[in-house]
C-alpha cells in the first residue's frame, strides 16, 4: 500500500547496520578514554607529591576504567549480535551514570575553586574525561535508546548503580582516615566542617546518582515505546512478515 508505514522485517536491515556503526562508535569512545588516562597519568607523574595508589583511587579514573571495559563489550555485542542481553542494558546505563556525575562533581569542584580565589588548572586530559567522555558515552546511550532493538532497561538499575560508589566510599573514608589524604575535599572533614559536612556532601551525590539514573531509565522506557510503536503496522496494514510465513512456497 503507498504511503503505509514499513514493517519492522523491512526495518531489519537497516536497524543492524545502524547497530555496527553504534559499535564503531562505542570503540572510538573507548579509545579516547585510554588515551585521556594515559595523558593524564603523565600529567599528574610531574606533581612532587604524586602517589600511584591515589591516581587509581579517584572515583574519574575508576569509572573511567569501568567504561572502557563496558564500552569494549557492548561494541562486541553490537557488532556481533543482532541485540544486547538486559543486564548489558543495566551496566551501559550505570557506568553512563558514573561517568556523567563524574564530569558534574569535577565541574563543581572547579567552581569551588574559583570562588575561593584558588587556580586550578584544568589539562586537555581532564576536560576529555570530565567533560568530552561523559558527552560521548551520553550520546550513545541515547542512540542505543532510540533504536529500541534492546529490552528496555529495568527500573531496578537504580538501586543497583548505587552500589559501586558504596564500596567506593567505604574504601575512601577507611583509606582517607589512615593516610590522610581525600581524592575530593568534601570527604575530608577539615574541609567542610567535620562529618556532618561530609555527610551532607555524600547525599547531595547520592541524590545525584538516584535522579540521574532514574531519568535514564525513564528516557530509555519512553523511546522503547515510542520505537515499537512506530514500527508496529498501522490497522488494517498488512504484515509482511505473515505473508511470507503464510506463502506456499515456503511452506514445501
Amino acid at each position: 500500500m503507498p504511503g503505509s508505514r514499513r514493517t519492522s522485517a523491512d526495518e531489519v536491515p537497516r536497524v543492524q547496520l545502524a547497530r555496527r556503526w553504534l559499535g564503531v562508535f562505542r570503540v572510538l569512545i573507548a579509545v579516547l578514554e585510554v588515551v585521556a588516562l594515559i595523558g593524564n597519568f603523565q600529567y599528574v607523574l610531574g606533581f612532587r607529591f604524586f602517589a600511584t595508589a591515589n591516581f587509581f583511587s579517584y572515583f574519574t579514573v575508576q569509572s573511567a576504567f569501568a567504561a572502557v571495559v563496558t564500552l569494549g563489550i557492548a561494541a562486541a555485542f553490537a557488532l556481533l549480535t543482532p541485540r544486547d542481553p538486559v543486564w548489558l542494558g543495566v551496566l551501559r546505563t550505570m557506568v553512563t551514570v558514573y561517568v556523567l556525575v563524574s564530569g558534574i562533581v569535577f565541574g563543581i569542584i572547579v567552581a569551588q575553586a574559583s570562588t575561593r580565589d584558588y587556580r586550578m588548572e584544568v589539562p586537555w586530559s581532564d576536560t576529555v574525561l570530565h567533560f568530552i567522555v561523559p558527552a560521548l558515552a551520553l550520546i550513545a546511550w541515547t542512540v542505543d535508546s532510540i533504536m529500541a532493538v534492546n529490552p528496555r532497561v529495568p527500573w531496578s538499575t537504580v538501586g543497583w548503580v548505587l552500589v559501586f560508589p558504596s564500596i567506593w566510599l567505604v574504601y575512601t573514608l577507611f583509606r582517607g582516615a589512615d593516610i590522610g589524604w581525600y581524592p575530593y575535599f568534601f570527604l575530608d572533614e577539615a574541609q567542610v566542617g567535620g562529618p556532618v559536612g561530609v555527610a551532607l556532601y555524600c547525599l547531595l551525590v547520592l541524590v545525584i546518582f538516584v535522579s540521574l539514573t532514574a531519568g535514564l531509565v525513564a528516557i530509555n522506557r519512553m523511546l522503547w515505546r515510542r520505537a515499537r510503536a512506530h514500527r508496529a503496522p498501522r490497522p488494517g496494514t498488512t504484515d509482511r512478515r505473515a505473508l511470507r510465513a503464510e506463502s506456499p512456497a515456503l511452506q514445501r
